[in-house]
């Protein structure tokens, strides 16, 4: 039986989810029964939320630091225009910190049967993969009084790779390995090296390089220059530990060291070299294997993308073994590791000769610019004391390092900033010295 009159302005205002209902409204609509047959019409013409088709597209992947757009399309299949405001959520990681609502949030107006598009800017502060939420719509009536409100899942994922900030100093680097090359008058000679060409002496250069017979052949003194051997083998192990995930800064230790492999991985491959990567705690988190030069650096950011440190003990004999069955031949280890007392004197040094005996190894670490300026402290007590406490904590990394490189380890220590120049030096060190 239809429902007439004051019966029908009854059943319409029953029929509104009391979550719907606006703070205060529900004691006006009791006793202001024209403004309550409006609130039911205007809840009535809002367009129907469950209905709604939502899809996206857009960016995959971006850099951390740099944006992403996510393109999110809402179809109307409805009869109702929609006018709505939507929430479209993603962890808080995707948004420096205090612009979440801005970025998130939207107004959309769509005709019936249409569609349109709104774009989310996502600025991410963490690698890794950012995976969007549900998204939240609150669709209402013509007069605005009442809504409907509901939740779409829409999945999508974005990748936020590691910055590669180092990327600054490979232009330096370079031009350093094309001196290397022979490519300029700098001459290196030793066991790793191959004869390149010759050229007429000029004063300075190595006697031991002159050829005597392309000299006794023509009228000028003939000296033989050398180039690094190329096609050598690199394998850039990252320890994942918990020693990696101390923060020096404002980010992880093994942040630092991600971008100091990127930089290495690019100078290696343009200078000719194989590049391989581990990642290892007590197993495997990443292996990159085999890849071209021209993509062994897209496939080593993709796996470091989503690595994080572990809050555990690094097996060293596991990384060890590891370490052996990936690099069967000669080749060059380089261990992104910590160069704490403990870990190094209870964990690497006793199977460290299992390395050294048929690789070269080189163990780089991330040091703490803190401790630099405590022992610059002065001026009070507890000055001294800090400063005296940051003397103890670089002579402890002294040591260790003095004890690795008793073992024929080249180490290189250095803060977050100097870090990845710095190992790169030293592979081109090692270049020079022909021990490549």
């Amino acid at each position: 039986m239809a429902l007439t009159g004051r019966a029908a302005l009854v059943a319409a205002i029953g029929s509104i989810p009391i979550g719907i209902l606006e703070p205060g409204w529900a004691g006006i609509l009791a006793v202001n029964g024209p403004l309550a047959l409006a609130c039911a019409c205007d809840f009535a013409l809002a367009a129907p939320v469950r209905r709604l088709v939502l899809s996206r597209s857009g960016d995959t992947s971006t850099r951390l630091g740099e944006t992403a757009d996510v393109t999110l399309t809402v179809t109307n299949p409805s009869r109702r225009l929609l006018r709505a405001r939507l929430r479209d959520a993603w962890p808080p990681s995707s948004w420096q910190p205090g612009t979440e609502v801005e970025g998130s949030r939207h107004s959309v107006t769509v005709p019936a049967g249409e569609r349109r598009r709104v774009t989310t800017r996502l600025r991410p502060t963490r690698r890794g993969d950012r995976q969007a939420d549900r998204v939240t719509i609150r669709s209402y009536g013509p007069l605005g009084l009442f809504s409907r409100q509901g939740a779409h899942k829409v999945p999508w994922t974005v990748r936020v790779l590691p910055p590669f900030t180092s990327r600054k100093h490979l232009p330096s680097k370079l031009a350093r390995l094309r001196e290397l090359d022979g490519r300029t008058s700098v001459l290196t000679r030793g066991e790793g090296t191959e004869f390149d060409s010759l050229r007429e002496y000029v004063p300075g250069d190595d006697t031991r390089s002159i050829d005597w017979r392309a000299t006794a052949r023509q009228s000028t003194v003939a000296v033989r220059t050398w180039r690094p051997e190329r096609d050598r083998h690199i394998l850039l192990v990252l320890d994942t530990g918990r020693t990696s995930a101390g923060r020096v800064g404002d980010v992880p230790r093994l942040d630092a060291s991600l971008d100091a492999a990127l930089l290495l991985a690019a100078l290696a491959s343009r200078a000719g070299d194989r590049v391989d990567l581990l990642a290892y705690d007590r197993r495997v988190r990443a292996l990159v294997q085999g890849r071209s030069a021209g993509d062994v650096l897209p496939s080593l950011v993709t796996a470091m993308a989503t690595l994080e440190p572990e809050l555990v003990e690094t097996d060293a004999r596991g990384l060890t073994a590891t370490a052996l069955r990936t690099a069967p031949r000669s080749s060059l280890i380089v261990l992104l590791t910590t160069l704490d007392a403990a870990p190094v004197e209870q964990g690497l040094l006793p199977v460290l000769p299992q390395l050294t005996q048929r690789h070269t190894v080189l163990v780089a670490s991330v040091a703490d610019p803190h401790v630099a300026r405590m022992g610059q402290a002065r001026g009070n007590v507890d000055a001294v004391y800090e400063a005296a406490a940051a003397a103890q904590a670089r002579s402890e990394r002294q040591r260790t390092a003095e004890q690795l490189r008793r073992h024929g380890v080249t180490v290189v220590d250095a803060t977050p900033d100097d870090l990845a120049p710095a190992l790169a030096d030293a592979y081109l060190a090692l270049k020079a010295a022909g021990r490549l």
